[in-house]
């Protein structure tokens, strides 16, 4: 989400309108408040995509993943 200044929002109110329709909220701001919450009635927000990688570091894998379970051994021979 989005937040500017009414300021800003005059000067860039075409690109904006754009970024709403295209699934982003936008809030304006006056005097450091919020006034107005811009969002699309035609296109609900959209699914966020995952980025690759986003989980690094965070699924750990033990050392002997490959290694024959104890309970399978006597398949294995």
């Amino acid at each position: 989400m989005n937040q500017l200044t009414l300021e800003e929002a005059e000067k860039s109110f075409s690109r904006i309108l754009w970024e709403v329709m295209a699934g982003e909220e936008i809030i304006i701001t006056h005097d450091q408040k919020p006034i107005v919450k811009l969002t699309s009635l035609a296109n609900p927000k959209p699914k966020k995509r995952i980025k690759a990688g986003s989980a690094k570091g965070l699924i750990k894998i033990a050392d002997d993943f490959d290694e024959p379970l104890e309970d399978f051994k006597e398949y294995m021979s």
